[in-house]
């Protein structure tokens, strides 16, 4: 059921489907089999920790890369455009809509948000929704695929919860279930479609890159420099900005407004996570279409789900209400 505007709301997963509400087609009926995996694979896991640890190195070899001079305009102006349709297709499409619909969206621009999402590289979209629904049932406490307050909060129990929550939970044989928390999804064909092509919009995301860069200059040298900061090094930070609101801001931060966990904003990373980290709103008001809420703070996603409006793509938006922001807010 669609919440009615400013009333009070929690993200809760839909209930389980039953025999009644099971899929139809023999699509829908390959797309549960397909997708509804709760355990994941050898080869699964490999591709997994490929796309983590190269990326990272990456990063870490990005400053004597730039330094011995292969960094160039094209390369700064590609790595940019493709962290923001990525990052925004994570955090508007994945996150503000398809798990907590924030919005609506008309066709296009529901297909539009679900494979700029599926470009970021976090995995497919309706394993990301239910990941993250899951999260939010038993945010911080068990049951939460990755809060770093796992294993205590003694200082080393704290470090180690922030590995856990940062990455490790990523390694977890057990995944949460997408029959469970994502039947909706699993029954709208376009985010199934969009879902089954993972592998193939990955790819794409990795070869869009190089492809412009051997455009822009008209060589392999900008082919392959578009490659590393375009490719992997954008994927890698933006893996990290992603993790860290899983980890960081479920650790520190500043709470103005209650919510039932340990979810904080942390400043510093509000521009990178295009307002993911004004995570204390979030938590206390989860289907609000903005995070950034209070004077100062900065939320690109918010910015673009306006223009969305404005064009008529996205409708019946959860915009924040002063009565209801002013109830949720801390004693002073």
């Amino acid at each position: 059921m669609t919440p009615t505007p400013g009333t009070a709301t929690t993200t809760r997963p839909p209930a389980a489907p039953t025999a009644a509400s099971a899929p139809e087609t023999a699509a829908e009926g390959a797309a549960y089999g397909t997708l509804g995996d709760d355990r994941k694979g050898n080869v699964e896991q490999i591709a997994l920790f490929a796309f983590i640890a190269v990326p990272f190195v990456a990063i870490l070899l990005a400053i004597p890369v730039a330094w011995g001079g292969w960094l160039g305009w094209s390369d700064i102006l590609i790595a940019a455009v493709m962290y923001a349709v990525s990052g925004h297709g994570i955090t508007v499409g994945f996150h503000r809509y398809l798990t907590h619909g924030s919005f609506k969206a008309k066709r296009p621009l529901r297909i539009a948000l679900a494979v700029a999402g599926s470009l970021a590289i976090e995995g497919p979209a309706i394993r990301w929704v239910a990941d993250h629904r899951k999260h939010h049932k038993f945010s911080d406490k068990e049951g939460d695929p990755h809060s770093p307050w796992r294993y205590g909060e003694t200082v080393p129990a704290l470090m180690k919860g922030l590995w856990f929550a940062h990455m490790g939970w990523l390694f977890d044989v057990e995944q949460t279930s997408q029959r469970q928390y994502a039947p909706d999804l699993m029954r709208d064909p376009d985010i199934v479609k969009v879902s089954l092509a993972f592998p193939w919009l990955a790819t794409a995301s990795l070869l869009i890159p190089p492809a412009l860069g051997g455009l822009l200059t008209m060589s392999w040298h900008g082919a392959l420099t578009a490659f590393f900061w375009g490719s992997l090094v954008r994927i890698g930070l933006l893996h990290h900005v992603t993790w860290s609101i899983n980890s960081i801001c479920h650790a520190m931060g500043e709470r103005p407004f209650d919510s039932r966990d340990k979810s904080g904003n942390v400043w510093w990373l509000a521009i990178l996570s295009m307002g993911e980290s004004w995570h204390n709103l979030h938590h206390a008001d989860p289907t609000c279409a903005r995070t950034g809420v209070l004077k100062g703070q900065i939320d690109s996603g918010g910015r673009l789900i306006k223009w969305l409006e404005d064009f008529g793509w996205a409708y019946d938006v959860r915009w924040p209400r002063p009565e209801r922001l002013a109830a949720k807010r801390t004693a002073a």
